[in-house]
């Protein structure tokens, strides 16, 4: 029997990518969502049943310890959060419980029941806020301009605390932005991409955004769940950096987008300053060098890249719904 890895927030992009991924190592892989297990997952429907999924919660301790006491879990990837940062400003409270609380909750766990066990935590770029330096390594100063970020930052501080005080493998991967097909609708490239598609299929004739200046250094998910994996297999545990090192614009999303479909983005796009976010954080780019050279880690799959197999892959999806 091969290992048993727990993923909470399995049935989002990252998780569903990650199950794949340590399936095909020959893992045992066990889920942890906040609904009920019967609930369809879009993300997971291909994996049934090569999947066990457990209803459980960051915010309710008991029911961690009885998750960690049923799977007794080799490797731990805590990728559940509340990850649409506008939602923090709504919900700061909530955000804070679950994305930061929920760590230390899930460490505590993880203590108590397989001490042994090896844990990745999900932080993110977020956590440099407006940094003064660029690119951003693991040494840069953190100044969270949300409280999305915040949250995230007291998860990726107490892993630190729980590594050095209790002796925990514990790492925290500072992600920066990470897309695919399999991203919610209500991000920016996944918004673009699919109504790149129904303007292509002539399902619908605008497409309304915010700040097309925006820049963000964006990557292909599937290359960064492989980084979460590596981090386990190390023989010390510690946080990494993972970025593609590259920034682009929305509107450069844009321009690939409906270049790939043929048409002309001028005459489809309409600008509304209200979508733009309260903060943008326009100086975020990772420096993924100490991955590259310690994992062996480099992304595989550049910008447009992903941009052109979102837009097909919403294509065929539209095609299919009829």
């Amino acid at each position: 029997m091969g290992k048993t890895a727990l993923i909470t927030g399995i049935a989002g992009q990252d998780g569903s990518y990650l199950s794949e991924l340590l399936l095909e190592q020959g893992y045992r892989v066990v889920g942890m969502e906040r609904l009920s297990p019967e609930s369809y997952y879009e993300n997971l429907e291909h994996l049934k049943p090569r999947v066990t999924l457990y209803s459980a919660d960051l915010t309710d301790q008991l029911s961690l310890l009885n998750l960690l006491e049923e799977t007794l879990p080799d490797e731990v990837y805590n990728l559940a959060s509340y990850s649409y940062i506008p939602l923090s400003w709504d919900e700061p409270v909530m955000v804070g419980d679950l994305n930061g609380l929920g760590v230390a909750r899930l460490l505590q766990a993880i203590r108590r029941v397989k001490p042994q066990a090896r844990f990745y935590q999900a932080s993110s770029s977020e956590i440099f806020g407006k940094p003064d330096d660029m690119p951003q390594t693991e040494r840069t100063p953190f100044r969270p301009m949300t409280p999305y970020g915040t949250a995230k930052l007291y998860g990726h501080g107490i892993v630190g605390n729980y590594r050095e005080q209790f002796g925990v493998y514990a790492c925290s991967g500072i992600l920066y932005n990470h897309e695919s097909p399999r991203r919610g609708r209500e991000f920016v490239t996944r918004k673009i991409t699919h109504a790149v598609a129904r303007i292509a299929l002539g399902m619908q004739e605008t497409l309304t955004l915010g700040d097309l200046r925006a820049r963000r250094d964006w990557g292909y998910a599937k290359d960064y769940v492989r980084a979460m994996w590596l981090m386990l297999q190390q023989e010390q545990a510690d946080d990494y950096v993972i970025a593609s090192g590259v920034t682009h614009s929305v509107g450069e999303c844009v321009e690939v987008a409906f270049a790939h479909v043929q048409l002309d983005w001028h005459a489809h796009v309409v600008s509304d300053p209200q979508l733009a976010r309260r903060a943008e954080l326009t100086r975020l780019v990772g420096d993924a060098s100490k991955a590259r050279k310690q994992l062996g880690w480099t992304p595989t799959v550049s910008f447009e890249e992903l941009i052109r197999l979102m837009v097909d892959a919403e294509l065929a999806a539209l095609r299919k719904a009829g």
